[in-house]
């Protein structure tokens, strides 16, 4: 459907794949891709086919084992999650039936979904993909239109290759500035959510923008569109520009030969217009950012490194005075403490969010040559088996099993749990991960979300700690 005037990178996507506009107020959007995971996959799939259904177009969908699966290394069907394995072997039979690709367990292309759909240029620029999880939104780092379903959505995705979608209302977050070095985007985006709150971008697709986004790797690109969700936008997207070009050159499924350079002048097209109109502006200066880190229960309760934990008193609205003062009680804070005095008893790096080759590269580089503090257990996982295998062969692996790391193979891990694996009941956990509720690594487990390098950091001195401060403290000491 062709639309006049300026538009927004978000109103062309949305134009171009819209089928009809319906009498409810809702559009029908036709999928490019449809995503699945054996945690909701396998119930969506069940569902389709006792109603009688059929997936329309298999080649369009596919599936990966990565939510409950053991990151273990020698691990098979069977999980420390009960029934766990129901899960993986109703996957398997119900994507053979309907003829899915299946990243099974131990697949050598298996991992996240939000990491190997990209990486392997299953998804490019300007198409739409939808999956029942809520971090889909991570592949707007590439100018894709995705966003998470339920599985009552995932059936009709399923059945249909289309979904019927109210639209939100044009976002654009401006960062402009240079990031401070050590500052990354996974600090660029809980800044955001602490300036503007968990709600600042409800009702809206966020397009990030400015100087700063451009000057992002494409990987970091991905970790800033992840957690758009948690403040509260249906997507987020970036526009594709030479950098997205150079990281799908060569992917297994991106195109090649003539189709390459048809691909790409498309994707040069999927852009703002300069006058397109936003119902919403945010502006933020990056060059004011430092490392952060969530002391509370919400990724709206941020600090930074150097800071102390505020007072709930200070808070003007009363609902966040009373969700301060409880976040305090779970995490075991108090109001005053430094954040860099918070000791912590476990470091974990993985998820969606930041278990790229980049993300394991940065935290490599902090761990060398040192070792984890006593007492701290440390774990690392990789996103795919594509990025762990990568790691090894650059023996990234080594220096973290060297440090004291846990290596372990792909998946979601420790980024939620479920039944699961846990760090333990009041463990205080350090994570690279996108959600700090309650319970949320386990129960009455204490998390901290940051990014990889100051998950490492902290790793090695037992507290709160940002590379930057971790190298200066051993220059003091030398």
């Amino acid at each position: 459907m062709a639309i006049s005037g300026a538009s927004t990178l978000f109103d062309k996507l949305w134009s171009d794949h819209t089928v009809c506009d319906l009498d409810s107020g809702e559009t029908l959007l036709y999928l490019d891709r449809v995503f699945l995971h054996e945690r909701t996959g396998s119930i969506a799939l069940q569902s389709l086919h006792s109603a009688g259904y059929e997936v329309r177009d298999a080649r369009r969908v596919f599936c990966t084992m990565d939510h409950i699966v053991d990151t273990f290394p020698g691990r098979g069907d069977k999980t420390l999650m009960p029934s766990g394995s129901d899960f993986i072997l109703a996957t398997r039979s119900e994507t053979r039936a309907a003829n899915i690709r299946l990243f099974d367990v131990n697949d050598a292309d298996q991992g996240i979904v939000h990491v190997i759909s990209p990486e392997q240029g299953l998804l490019l620029p300007g198409l739409t993909l939808v999956c029942p999880d809520s971090h889909t939104c991570t592949q707007g780092g590439i100018g894709a239109l995705a966003w998470g379903i339920g599985s009552s959505e995932a059936e009709h995705a399923l059945a249909t290759g289309t979904l019927r979608v109210r639209k939100p209302k044009n976002m654009r977050v401006i960062v402009d500035g240079e990031l401070r070095s050590g500052v990354t985007a996974k600090d660029l985006v809980l800044y955001l959510i602490a300036q503007f709150g968990t709600n600042g971008g409800a009702g809206y697709a966020v397009e990030f923008s400015g100087s700063a986004i451009r000057q992002l790797p494409v990987e970091a690109r991905f970790t800033l569109c992840n957690m758009a969700v948690e403040f509260s936008a249906f997507t987020a997207i970036i526009a594709p520009d030479e950098k997205v070009e150079a990281y799908f050159a060569g992917r297994d499924f991106a195109p090649k030969g003539e189709h390459w350079e048809d691909a790409c002048s498309y994707w040069r097209t999927l852009r703002s217009d300069d006058d397109a109109a936003f119902d919403r502006e945010l502006r933020i200066d990056g060059s004011l950012i430092k490392p952060m880190v969530t002391w509370g229960t919400s990724p709206e309760q941020v600090a930074g490194l150097h800071e102390h934990i505020p007072d709930p008193e200070n808070f003007e609205e009363l609902h966040r005075r009373e969700a301060a003062q409880r976040a305090l009680d779970y995490q075991a804070l108090q109001p005053g403490q430094a954040i860099a005095d918070i000791p912590i008893n476990a470091a974990f790096i993985g998820s969606c969010t930041n278990s790229r080759i980049s993300d394991l590269r940065a935290a490599a580089a902090v761990v060398h040559g040192r070792h984890i503090a006593p007492g701290v257990r440390g774990v690392v996982v990789p996103g795919s088996r594509r990025v762990k295998r990568e790691a090894e062969r650059e023996g990234l692996d080594r220096i973290f099993v060297e440090a004291g790391f846990e290596w372990r193979d792909s998946g979601c891990s420790m980024c939620f749990y479920a039944g699961g694996e846990t760090f333990g009941e009041h463990q205080r956990v350090i994570s690279s991960t996108n959600r700090n509720f309650e319970g949320r690594q386990g129960p009455n487990t204490r998390t901290h979300l940051a990014s990889p390098t100051t998950v490492a950091a902290s790793a090695i001195t037992g507290y709160i700690t940002s590379a930057e401060a971790l190298v200066n403290s051993e220059a003091l000491i030398a």
